[in-house]
């Protein structure tokens, strides 16, 4: 498995080898040991999917408070997204900023968001499936969000706001002017 630090280094890019032929490919997306040997723990609590009829389909940006805060690793099984993460830990030299990365069935890669982060993704393709394995329980009393198109953020999402197909919890969700960072 190819791991590659982006440019907030705690976020990290994976990518599993593939073994194709005339059949298609085979790829292994979880080995612990693998993890392990990377530097990574794979303690895992549970895994989620989503899936997006419409392209323009944002989900985020999220987080859990601490003490259930998450770490997640997202992949995408079918379509495309784009994956992004705010760092949020307050005493990060990169409080505030963000990363973004394709994740598509065709790509493969995978992104490890650490906890101290909001996420979250923008479907690129119609049909997109996404699962992503967490470290902590889903605990509704700890979830927040931020603004996705928080323009103190700024990210480009590669959509109009106006496009955004979105739910009506992260319609109302806070500027991050507004946002208190549980994370130290």
């Amino acid at each position: 498995m190819e791991m590659i630090r982006l440019a907030i280094p705690d976020v990290i890019r994976l990518v599993p080898r593939r073994f194709g032929d005339n059949r298609g490919h085979f790829s292994e997306t979880w080995n612990v040991k693998t993890l392990r040997d990377l530097g990574i723990d794979p303690t895992l609590a549970q895994e989620n999917q989503s899936y997006s009829a419409d392209p323009g389909t944002v989900r985020g940006l999220h987080y859990q408070a601490p003490p259930h805060a998450q770490t997640k690793l997202i992949r995408v099984v079918r379509g495309a997204v784009l994956d992004v993460a705010v760092d949020v830990r307050r005493s990060s030299s990169s409080y505030g900023q963000w990363v973004a990365e394709e994740l598509s069935a065709e790509n493969g890669a995978q992104l490890l968001v650490p906890k101290g982060f909001l996420h979250g993704f923008a479907t690129k393709e119609p049909d997109t499936i996404v699962i992503y394995k967490t470290d902590s329980f889903y605990a509704p009393e700890s979830e927040g969000s931020v603004r996705f198109d928080d323009p103190a953020l700024a990210i480009d999402w590669g959509i109009a706001s106006s496009d955004a197909t979105l739910s009506d919890k992260d319609g109302k969700a806070p500027g991050f002017a507004d946002f208190a960072s549980p994370f130290a």
